[in-house]
């Protein structure tokens, strides 16, 4: 069974003493518990290496599919595969950061790959900044983590904007409204390129105008007046932009076609974002250690997973045994896509037995930042974070 060691303090005096109270609303601290997962350091390097080299497979996997045209089976939308390709040939570090989701790492269970959160993954404030408080709260050592995510972030914008320097270094972010966590996400994300320099404004995507022509403008209410950014972070699925704003997927290609703005996390990041493309890596790499077998069709002989191509928050899962009938399954709005079968593998597991655990790593141009989620057999957007510690 893996370790876990409680807590005597809570985060929150910490997290009030750095300034960061904004983190300490409803939507944030209900969701951290007050444990941590205990991991060897060879562990953690582990979980490190698996990310840096999941990477490289799903760029060489990425690649396959540019090259095959495989975008149909993929679920990726029409509207979107010129601007795809147009990311993908004229990259200049425009990935921020996603978030490798993965089973096993301790109590001698292997790593595998469960899926790649790259578009808009979300827990960066919990994995950058609480589970760090929490370490200072009961004075630990801050190298009993392996946790560089805010300092690769900051990193991170500076790379940027070197790759990009016919660019003013100013940057919108924007979430879709009335999902405060996205907002908390962004700020930490804000709050670092403002240490790399950026000028940094949000606003709700509703508020954001675009031209084809011009590039990306937040316009001002009071002075009536229209501000370009060169940079524009979205925290919208580009999935959600090809099905439901055609017209905007076609302005914002036409935008990168012609360098009027950065558009971050780029549009090739669909290909990653894909669980289709848990299929194509199983047949680039078969039988990798890392991976997990997945088709379009139920495994013979094996319990599997069914999930859709672009499922959210563990949103539309059903665990199916070998016989083909329902172990469990969970309810979303993604029933109508089209799905895949993934090998089942369980998740780490407390003394108990009772709860599940699902480490995840960030990965910034390299692996930075190791958390974990601990919830059911199916991890859903009621799982709540867990921070680790090297002992």
């Amino acid at each position: 069974m893996m370790k876990l060691k409680n807590l005597t303090i809570s985060p929150e005096a910490s997290l009030r003493n750095i300034g960061w109270n904004w983190m300490l609303g409803e939507d944030t601290l209900p969701y951290i518990t007050n444990e941590m997962v205990v991991v060897s350091e060879e562990e953690a390097e582990n979980y490190f290496d698996a990310a840096n080299e999941l990477y490289e497979m799903y760029i060489a996997a990425a690649q396959h599919v540019i090259d095959n045209e495989r975008y149909a089976e993929l679920g990726i939308p029409e509207n979107l595969i010129e601007l795809v390709e147009y990311s993908w040939e004229n990259d200049a570090n425009w990935h921020i950061y996603g978030r490798f989701d993965l089973s096993g790492g301790t109590a001698g269970k292997p790593i595998k790959l469960i899926e790649f959160n790259a578009d808009t993954a979300t827990c960066i404030p919990e994995t950058a900044i609480v589970q760090w408080a929490s370490l200072k709260a009961n004075y630990l050592d801050e190298s009993q983590q392996f946790n560089t995510l805010y300092e690769t972030f900051v990193e991170k914008f500076r790379e940027l904007h070197r790759q990009n320097p016919s660019f003013q270094k100013t940057l919108l972010i924007s979430t879709m409204k009335d999902f405060p966590e996205d907002d908390t996400n962004m700020q930490v994300l804000g709050e670092a390129a403002k240490e790399a320099g950026f000028e940094v404004t949000f606003d709700y995507i509703e508020n954001v105008e675009f031209s084809a022509i011009e590039g990306i403008f937040k316009y001002n209410s009071e002075s009536g007046s229209f501000t370009k950014y060169d940079f524009w972070f979205k925290l919208i699925p580009w999935e959600y932009i090809g099905w439901d704003e055609p017209e905007l997927a076609q302005i914002l290609t036409e935008i990168s076609k012609k360098q009027k703005a950065v558009i971050l996390n780029p549009a090739y990041t669909l290909l990653f974002q894909s669980k289709a493309i848990l299929k194509v890596l199983w047949e680039l790499y078969p039988n990798h250690p890392l991976l997990l077998e997945t088709s379009s069709t139920p495994i013979l002989g094996k319990t599997c997973v069914e999930k859709v191509l672009f499922g959210r928050e563990g949103a539309n899962v059903r665990i199916v045994s070998p016989s083909g009938t329902t172990e469990t399954s969970t309810e979303g709005e993604y029933f109508e896509q089209k799905t895949v079968f993934q090998e089942y593998t369980e998740f780490l597991k407390d003394n108990a037995g009772s709860a599940h655990y699902q480490a995840g790593v960030f990965f910034v141009g390299e692996a930075c930042g190791l958390g974990y989620r601990r919830g059911g057999k199916i991890l859903d957007n009621k799982a709540q974070f867990c921070g680790h510690l090297i002992e």
